[in-house]
């Protein structure tokens, strides 16, 4: 659950100087219901994220944390700074990520380039990255990528997400090496404060997550995990 309103608001902080937002994310997951080999993942997920542009470009951070009825199972996050002082639309890009359990750190730097229309309802943003996996076989690798977000029907609906690639040894459940993943989660809101008749200050919206991810984490091959999900916007 990650980089879904980033670069739009990378882009406003180009045309409106100080820019700030932050959003917490719930969301239930239905891998379990769907996958047998799922039956020990979390049902309930949390996102907090936040984004804060300045006159040198923006940082950005999320955290994301999975529950059990023991509590928190497992945590992950994501900090990155784009350094940006110049009129061309290609920014610096720095980023560590990090979290529990079979998650090495990782270190990225390289290049970033956004897009946006005239009136911000669509932005896309891509990637080129070196990445360092810190107790990696092979810890030199690169990653791709790719960031949207699309407001439609007079803002009352966002679809939005990223897909990442990257290379990284690792081993799934089964002993079987792989060297690439992928993983993308586009998701859809509908957001109510943008409805007739409800209130402005009603920064909620409900919607969807789908997680589709090949050879990602310790499993092997094509997964499609959806969630129903709310997410509040400060």
């Amino acid at each position: 659950m990650k980089k879904l309103f980033l670069f739009a608001f990378i882009l406003l902080s180009v045309c409106a100087g100080k820019v700030m937002a932050q959003n917490i994310q719930l969301h239930y997951d239905l891998g379990r219901a769907l996958y047998k080999s799922l039956d020990e993942r979390p049902w309930v997920t949390t996102t907090v994220e936040m984004f804060k542009a300045d006159k040198w470009g923006s940082t950005y951070f999320f955290v994301d944390m999975d529950y059990t009825d023991k509590g928190v199972a497992s945590a992950y996050w994501e900090i990155s700074r784009e350094l940006k002082f110049w009129k061309a639309p290609i920014s610096a890009h720095v980023e560590y990520n990090g979290g529990l359990n079979y998650i090495n750190n990782a270190f990225l730097g390289g290049a970033a380039y956004n897009w946006n229309s005239a009136d911000f309802s669509r932005v896309f943003g891509f990637q080129v990255l070196y990445k360092y996996i810190q107790k990696n076989d092979k810890p030199h690798n690169f990653q791709l990528t790719g960031t949207w977000t699309i407001n439609f029907c007079q803002n009352k609906f966002t679809f939005s997400g990223f897909a990442d690639f990257w290379r990284e040894k690792h081993f799934d459940v089964h002993g079987n090496e792989h060297n690439y993943i992928f993983i993308s989660e586009p998701q859809f809101w509908v957001n109510l404060n943008k409805f007739k008749h409800v209130n402005d200050d009603l920064n909620l919206s409900v919607g969807t997550e789908w997680e589709l991810s090949t050879n990602f984490a310790t499993r092997n091959g094509f997964y499609y995990i959806p969630t129903l999900a709310m997410k509040w916007t400060f």
